[in-house]
């Protein structure tokens, strides 16, 4: 058993990734011991990411609040307390909060051979966000 106590501060959301206010807890980063890297990451209403892919596909806890995740082949899907949502290897995808709530989740993820997990893409657009 490996116990790392909590030291990382919460960080804000690069402009890079996020368009409006998001903070990100880091719980765990890839490492030679295990691929898998997870942050709780909170969404201020409005806020969202950027299109992006993950190599491995990503999977979604939400924790609070009501927020959307959304694809470039499927739409718009609203999220909930205690959903759980799978994003496949390479699909280009979005998450964030509603207009007018916050919203939080789990991001949990595996990084490639080379220590990547993501693959961060072009803004979500006003009109995406709204579709």
């Amino acid at each position: 058993m490996k116990y790392t106590p909590s030291s990382t501060q919460t960080a804000p959301g690069p402009t890079d990734w996020f368009t409006g206010t998001v903070w990100i807890d880091g719980l765990r980063s890839p490492d030679e011991q295990s691929a898998v890297g997870c942050a709780h990451v909170r969404f201020a209403p409005g806020a969202r990411t950027a299109w992006h892919t993950h190599p491995h596909g990503q999977t979604l806890y939400v924790t609070d609040g009501v927020g959307y995740v959304g694809t470039r082949a499927g739409g718009t899907q609203e999220i909930r307390p205690g959903d759980v949502v799978y994003i496949e290897p390479g699909e280009e995808h979005w998450h964030g909060a509603t207009p007018d709530r916050f919203m939080a989740h789990l991001a949990i993820h595996e990084a490639d051979e080379q220590g990547q997990p993501v693959t961060w893409l072009e803004h979500v657009t006003d009109a995406e966000y709204s579709d």
